[in-house]
Order: structure tokens, then sequence, then C-alpha cells
């Protein structure tokens, strides 16, 4: 056995997280383009929208454990998924109550999810590398979080648009990380090949 032949399991979950991080960037951009054009315009739109992001989180959270694993061996992701899902029902049930309420609900996911995050990019950190864009995100998720908190109790009211900054840096973060990855696996195939 060729001790410089990669790791077919590794090569194809590294292949699979590349695919996901570009994945996350192009559905996080595209919401956010959703958001500052319909969801700026109509109410309707705004709610669904809402609704959509942290069930979005959850669905990509699932997906991305199953391919590595299931949920029961990727504990940060089966809590994320389960704290997405909870966010999901609860943005749904407090858009009666107005935004203020909703930037609350939206702030205390993004300070759970974002520690999520980050406890699942350094446990990759050593196997895959590359992580360092994940682990940014996790902690600047968290700090976002609570400054939504702060700004859900200000008398100014919060709109959409307040989510949509926080989707759009996430968005960012992804592309940065499936930038990231793709550039280290085409250096490592062309050392590979070379």
């Amino acid at each position: 056995m060729n001790p410089q032949a990669p790791d077919t399991a590794l090569a194809g979950q590294l292949h699979w997280l590349n695919r996901y991080y570009y994945l996350r960037a192009i559905v996080s951009f595209a919401w956010v383009a959703a958001a500052f054009t319909l969801g700026t315009r109509d109410a309707t739109a705004a709610a669904a929208l809402l609704v959509v992001y942290p069930a979005w989180d959850a669905i990509a959270n699932y997906l991305d454990a199953q391919r590595n694993g299931g949920l029961a061996t990727n504990k940060t992701q089966a809590i994320n998924f389960a704290v997405s899902m909870v966010t999901t029902i609860a943005v749904a049930l407090t858009l009666r109550l107005g935004m203020h309420a909703v930037l609350g609900v939206f702030g205390a996911w993004a300070i759970l999810s974002g520690l999520l995050q980050l406890g699942t990019a350094l446990k990759r950190r050593k196997r895959f590398g590359a992580q360092w864009a994940m682990i940014l995100s996790g902690a600047q998720s968290a700090l976002a979080g609570g400054f939504m908190i702060v700004q859900s109790l200000q008398a100014a009211m919060p709109t959409i648009v307040n989510v949509a900054g926080y989707a759009a840096v996430g968005a960012i973060y992804f592309l940065i990380s499936a930038l990231w990855l793709t550039v280290s696996r085409l250096r490592g195939r062309s050392a590979v090949t070379g």
C-alpha cells in the first residue's frame, strides 16, 4: 500500500465539506438578497424569510452531520439542529409580538448557534484544516447575538435588515472557508501528481 495515497474516506468527507460550505454561502447570499429586496417591501415576505432562515440552518446542520457519521457522533451539530428547529418555531410564534421580540429570539439563537459552530469547527480543525474562518464566524455570531439582544431592547424599530447584516457576514465566512478548502485540495492534488 502506498503510504502517500490519500485516504479516500477523508478525501470524500473533505470534498463534501467543501461543497457544503459553498452551498451554505450561496443559500445565505440568496437569503440576504431576498431580505433586502422582498423583505424590506413586503411584511409577509419578511415574515416568511425570518422563519426560513433558522429552518435552513437546521436542515444544513442535519445534512452535514449525516454525511459525517450522523447526529449521534456530531453532538454540537445535533444540538445546533435542535436549537435551530426550536428557533424556527419561536420566530413563527413571536412574529405577532413584533420585531423586537423576533430580534431577541434571533439574538439568543445567534449566540447558541455561534458557540456550537465554534465547537464543530474546533473539532474539525485537526482533521480537515481550513477551519479558522468557521472558528471566527462562530465567535462573531455569538457576539452579534449579544448585539441583537441589545438592539431588541431599544426603542428603535428593528427590521429584517438587522438580521440580513448578520446573515451576510455568515455567508462571507462560509465562502472564505469554501475557497480555502478548494485551494488546499488543489494544492494537495498537485503535490500528489507533481
